[in-house]
């Protein structure tokens, strides 16, 4: 069933999509394998049953696909030219950064971060700077760690 989720039409085909919604645009900030943040553009386009983000970076596009039953979190793989199963992703408070596999792509987004909070004020966030979570093989997530735990996660 995963595989079914994640071989979808190439993101050139995605992203192209007539059917596809666009939920929202963000003018912002983004970073790419650890590098120091730059003017980017996020667009987040419903495309049926799964969200897609895409991250304009200067002339590329990273875009980060995610499906909600189940949650699964996938990247368009430039090289394979198909989605590749996310390893990780976090987001910190303090900066509004959230990141997917370490740093490899980042960015800001404090309006998100915020809804997060007020949508979840009675949960584990409040106090809390960083959520990190660890997906499978299949992109689900299978750990997910809080503030100075999540260096077990890192091990």
């Amino acid at each position: 069933m995963a595989a079914g989720l994640l071989a979808v039409a190439p993101a050139s085909l995605a992203q192209q999509d007539p059917s596809a919604t666009v939920l929202y645009r963000l003018a912002t900030q983004c970073a790419l394998k650890g590098a120091a943040p730059v003017p980017c553009t996020v667009e987040a386009v419903d495309s049926g049953g799964a969200t897609l983000y895409r991250h304009r970076i200067g002339t590329g596009v990273e875009t980060v696909r995610i499906t909600s039953e189940p949650v699964t979190m996938a990247i368009w793989a430039h090289d394979i030219r198909n989605w590749r199963p996310l390893r990780g992703a976090s987001a910190r408070f303090s900066t509004n950064t959230v990141c997917f596999n370490g740093k490899d792509l980042c960015v800001v987004n404090p309006n998100y971060l915020n809804s997060v909070r007020q949508d979840r004020a009675n949960t584990r966030l409040q106090g809390r700077d960083l959520v990190m979570v660890h997906f499978g093989a299949d992109g689900r997530v299978d750990a997910s760690c809080y503030d100075d735990a999540c260096a077990l996660l890192l091990k």
